[in-house]
């Protein structure tokens, strides 16, 4: 009789908050991921690339997703053993996705509303997504693994 081992698994820790969609939100954003993945004995390497990651996503919610009077929310969920982190910001915007834009098709005079987020977003992150929710959202989804 073959039997097979007993599989470990591990849930995943998960973190979510609504968020007011100001500038000071999305720094906000920014300090309680950090903040989180500290709490959860996150590797350093991993913490400081999300951080880098929730403080564009959350930019872009903010400058380029967000309608009067609504929030954004942020979502983690960290899974220790295979050390991945999966960073989710949904927005009120479904009619705007956004867009990677080539470095060499950014100004510098255009940096202050066109920056380069969403390519920094897509070096740091082993992959980036994004998915409709509905009734007129959309989520932009990033994945870390620790190196």
């Amino acid at each position: 009789m073959n039997q097979r081992p007993p599989q470990v698994t591990t849930s995943p820790l998960t973190f979510t908050q609504l968020i007011s969609s100001t500038r000071r939100g999305a720094r906000l954003a920014r300090l309680l991921s950090v903040d989180q993945l500290h709490s959860w004995e996150a590797p350093q390497d991993l913490t400081e690339r999300a951080g880098i990651v929730v403080a564009e996503l959350a930019a872009n919610a903010v400058i380029h997703g967000s309608l009067p009077g609504r929030s954004f929310r942020l979502a983690l969920a960290f899974q220790p053993s295979p050390c991945l982190l999966r960073v989710e910001v949904t927005d009120s915007r479904g009619d705007r996705w956004p867009l990677v834009r080539p470095a060499s098709a950014v100004s510098d005079a255009s940096l202050a509303t066109t920056g380069r987020g969403l390519s920094l977003v897509a070096a740091i992150a082993d992959r980036w997504d994004t998915l409709p929710y509905p009734p007129s959202g959309k989520t932009v989804r990033a994945e870390l693994r620790a190196s």
